[in-house]
């Protein structure tokens, strides 16, 4: 790789700061009490491949563009069903789990140690409504956060990571975007951006062909690297 040379940080949000399946537990334990853990990890499981179908739907154009918020509705009505669960209001507070999302432990101690040096993006699949609900909740900073919902589409679609470039002002190879899945990394590595690899719980790790800039085991160690680069 050619030297790193970075303007602005862009960050990925979900599962990358945020642990995503543990607010989505939080959430089916609130649905129904009574329900125990291997119940509760078959339905956030069954949450979280509902929304990952159709989003790839949607990017296939086999379904007109959704925002977050309405697979959100609908996925809480899915997974309450499931449950057996058909209490409105349940349900609608069922639908809101996704923007009450705890923080990782190096989360928001990272972004401010990242913020004093590079202006800071948040880029995510989140509606803007939803974004900022869990930006909120989950205290995270930026200087700016953007959401997928301004180019109606989805990541890994290009059309995303631009919104990045476009805000920024600056050319893509001098923003370095920092996720935990790989496949998010691949998307934007394929817009010009400079990448890095932070692993999680819950990411979708790199595979022996993939090249990312910079590979590191949470954000104080991304600092660190970018302090010595």
């Amino acid at each position: 790789m050619s030297e790193l040379e970075i303007d602005a940080i862009v960050f990925d949000v979900l599962g990358t700061l945020v642990d995503e399946p543990a607010g989505i537990r939080a959430g089916i334990r609130a649905l129904d009490p009574s329900l125990d853990d291997p119940r509760i990890e078959q339905l956030s499981l069954l949450w979280q491949q509902h929304i990952a179908r159709e989003q790839r739907r949607i990017l296939d154009g086999g379904r007109p563009y959704l925002t977050s918020d309405v697979l959100d509705r609908e996925v809480a009505r899915l997974v309450a069903d499931a449950a057996g669960i058909d209490e409105p209001t349940a349900v609608a507070a069922l639908a809101l789990s996704g923007r009450q999302l705890p923080p990782w432990p190096d989360t928001v101690a990272g972004l401010a140690r990242l913020a004093e040096r590079f202006p800071l993006i948040g880029l995510s699949n989140a509606s803007r409504t939803a974004l900022l609900g869990l930006n909120s909740h989950a205290g995270l900073r930026w200087h700016q956060a953007l959401s997928a919902e301004d180019a109606r589409t989805y990541k890994p679609d290009p059309a995303v990571y631009r919104l990045a470039v476009t805000a920024s002002g600056r050319p893509a190879e001098r923003l370095l975007m920092v996720a935990t899945h790989a496949w998010d990394l691949r998307a934007a590595q394929g817009l010009g951006l400079r990448t890095a690899y932070v692993t999680r719980p819950v990411g979708d790790p790199p595979t022996s062909s993939d090249r990312f800039d910079l590979h590191a085991d949470d954000l104080a160690d991304l600092a660190d690297q970018l302090d010595r680069a």
